[in-house]
């Protein structure tokens, strides 16, 4: 696996806290303006520039891509970022509730993604990939990394953990309780000798982003016939990690009605369709071939056998439900699309399924048990595709500690 250091932007280590940031896809722009309201050097200002700007002007607008230019440019000129002397890795470790992952600061060659070397389990939208291309080219950076995994290996587990024992550049705890810390590596050598034996990455989180990048890439070097596929703009901005240290929290589904049937119709659908159904669930279901329905003020727990003949990606419990209940019963026929279906991060909790339930604004709601980081890498390497938001990754990589010039 090719891997190659860059000459990083970042925050001065005293600034650094307050610098970091929510990817700005986890955040809406009313919750983005609340968190960076008293913060003029939070990255949102760049991630979502929008917050800067009228409340009723589109998000796609051309001067919110402006204005994240120029906060940009705001930012490098008042010294809040700084600009490494010579291309470097940094290790960028995360710790929410005792679970730590650790992982490498690199930028990976489009031309990898482009050959499956960089393997993908979900579809991106077109017009998602269109906002960040938009936002690179006119940053003519990238400034939110894509969240990679690779299978464990030893060599680089050891090196790891040498750099760990030193003193780190940055080591803060954020406003969610991550503590994030990060340590330059100028001696980028062993690394790329220790990552050549890997043979394929996968991406965990940043469909889009890695979409955009590489669509970029291919639009400079048509741009430069004599392009030789070592400039920056080639390179894309990721953190990897090996899997065996990555937690996945469920992606849990809200539905705004039932279809047209009555809350005992439904069930009695429900049944009809293959599941065990039994009242008295716990919110959150603690095994694989288990759901928790919450209906009308009840927990239902859902259960199904195995079946031994399906594939990887038959085997998800999310493919279960949207196969057998969601599409047929709730007529949810195309959940990237479907207005009707709303998901849930796994961080939020059953609680917040509750809310939606019991305040209206949902009819029925479906706590599911997480993907497996097992299941998601068979499901890369058979090529096949997940259904959307079937995993959700937790911590969350913030925006705004590292980002890569494309120039």
């Amino acid at each position: 696996m090719r891997i190659h250091p860059f000459r990083a932007w970042r925050p001065t280590a005293t600034l650094a806290a307050a610098v970091a940031a929510p990817p700005y896809d986890v955040l809406n722009s009313d919750e983005a303006r609340a968190l960076a309201a008293d913060n003029p050097v939070s990255f949102l200002h760049v991630g979502k520039a929008e917050i800067d700007l009228p409340r009723e002007l589109d998000v796609h607008d051309d001067r919110v891509y402006a204005q994240a230019v120029a906060n940009l440019h705001r930012f490098r000129q008042d010294g809040v970022l700084v600009q490494e002397p010579q291309p470097v890795f940094y290790l960028y470790r995360l710790i929410r509730e005792g679970h730590a992952q650790t992982g490498l600061v690199a930028t990976c060659h489009a031309e990898d993604y482009e050959c499956d070397l960089i393997r993908k389990h979900e579809k991106t939208l077109r017009a998602k990939e269109d906002d960040r291309m938009r936002h690179i080219a006119g940053l003519n950076s990238q400034t939110g990394p894509v969240f990679l995994a690779y299978r464990p290996q030893a060599a680089l587990d050891a090196l790891a953990a040498q750099v760990q024992a030193g003193a780190p550049l940055f080591d803060f705890t954020s406003p969610d309780g991550v503590r994030n810390t990060l340590w330059r590596l100028a001696e980028v050598a062993p690394w790329i000798a220790a990552f050549a034996p890997v043979p394929v990455v996968y991406i965990a989180d940043g469909h889009h982003r890695a979409a955009a990048a590489v669509r970029v890439a291919q639009e400079r070097r048509a741009a430069n016939a004599g392009h030789t596929g070592t400039e920056e703009f080639n390179f894309f901005l990721t953190v990897l990690f090996p899997a065996d240290q990555l937690r996945i929290l469920p992606y849990n589904r809200c539905v705004k009605d039932l279809n047209g049937l009555t809350p005992a119709e439904f069930l009695e659908r429900v049944r009809q369709a293959g599941f065990a159904l039994q009242a008295g669930a716990v919110p959150a279901p603690a095994a694989p071939r288990n759901v928790s329905l919450y209906l009308d003020g009840t927990w239902w727990g859902l259960s199904w056998p195995a079946d031994a003949g399906a594939d990887a990606l038959g085997c998800l419990d999310v493919s279960i439900l949207q196969d057998r209940l969601l599409g047929p019963v709730l007529g949810i026929d195309d959940p990237r699309k479907n207005p009707r279906i709303e998901f849930v991060g796994g961080i939020r909790g059953p609680g917040e399924l509750v809310r939606h339930v019991d305040g209206g604004r949902a009819a029925v709601a479906f706590s599911m048990y997480p993907t497996t980081m097992d299941q998601l890498l068979a499901i890369a390497d058979a090529g096949q595709i997940m259904p959307p938001k079937s995993t959700w990754f937790e911590p969350k990589l913030k925006d705004g500690l590292f980002m890569h010039d494309l120039a």
